[in-house]
């Protein structure tokens, strides 16, 4: 992307699987606690180039799953993702790097590709929004050796995690994970969706979907050219996959 661009219990929200816009080119592995991935930001309008099939937004679909870490005080210290992507934009983005076995890449070959993926993620906050007690949380870059890619069964997914910058202890933390702009539509893991690393004793997490979209809004995204950035729809929250933790 450009600089430009763009098991808990679930909170009753709209289906948007059944929404034309949630169609997919993702493993059965990816929809259901995949194995590793990787979210691209500058090359990714190049890539679109290579993808005429594209008519409208969103252009990147990936299936999370995200881990709150706790320190033994009971402190937040960090986030951890694993991001999926689909099967398309996978496709595209490992054409050119050469593996020793057909079909597969080792984490070493894979390791440019991930700085430049956690590169790029940060100038777009990574697509996660913390906050603690009502307050927004500054998270940290992840560190080398915390974040690399993997590719299993057709599936590159991005593993890296996010330090707080400073550790937390709150009685409500909430995580919300979306693309503004709708390049990158986020969806949670169907089996597998969020866990607590550590947690203190008693804290619960639940998950909400983000909302269906409209058909005047599908229309409208349809309508945006494939190699240009949704400018004139922000929807952050109301398209947010949504995490809520609360402890004693």
């Amino acid at each position: 992307m450009s600089s430009e661009h763009p098991g808990p219990t679930s909170l009753p929200e709209s289906p948007r699987s059944k929404h034309p816009t949630r169609h997919r080119h993702c493993s059965a592995t990816a929809r259901s606690r995949f194995p590793p991935i990787k979210l691209v930001v500058p090359i990714l309008l190049a890539t679109l180039a290579l993808a005429p099939t594209v008519r409208a937004h969103p252009h990147v679909w990936v299936t999370f799953h995200t881990q709150l870490v706790y320190d033994r005080d009971g402190s937040l210290t960090g986030i951890r993702h694993d991001w999926a992507f689909d099967d398309m934009f996978a496709l595209s983005e490992t054409r050119d790097i050469t593996s020793k076995k057909r079909g597969t890449f080792t984490r070493e070959e894979l390791a440019p590709l991930a700085d430049l993926n956690v590169a790029s993620l940060k100038k777009f906050g990574y697509f996660t929004f913390v906050k603690a007690d009502g307050e927004k949380v500054e998270l940290a870059d992840p560190e080398k050796g915390n974040y690399w890619l993997t590719f299993e069964e057709s599936t590159l997914v991005l593993h890296f995690t996010l330090p707080l910058k400073h550790a937390i202890k709150a009685q409500h933390v909430s995580v919300d994970v979306y693309d503004p702009s709708f390049y990158v539509d986020f969806q949670f893991d169907t089996r597998d969706p969020v866990a607590l690393d550590g947690a203190p004793a008693g804290c619960k997490v639940v998950t909400a979907l983000p909302r269906a979209l409209t058909e005047a809004e599908v229309k409208a995204l349809s309508q945006i050219p494939p190699n240009q950035v949704n400018t004139s729809m922000v929807f952050g929250d109301a398209m947010a996959n949504k995490i809520r933790v609360s402890c004693p």
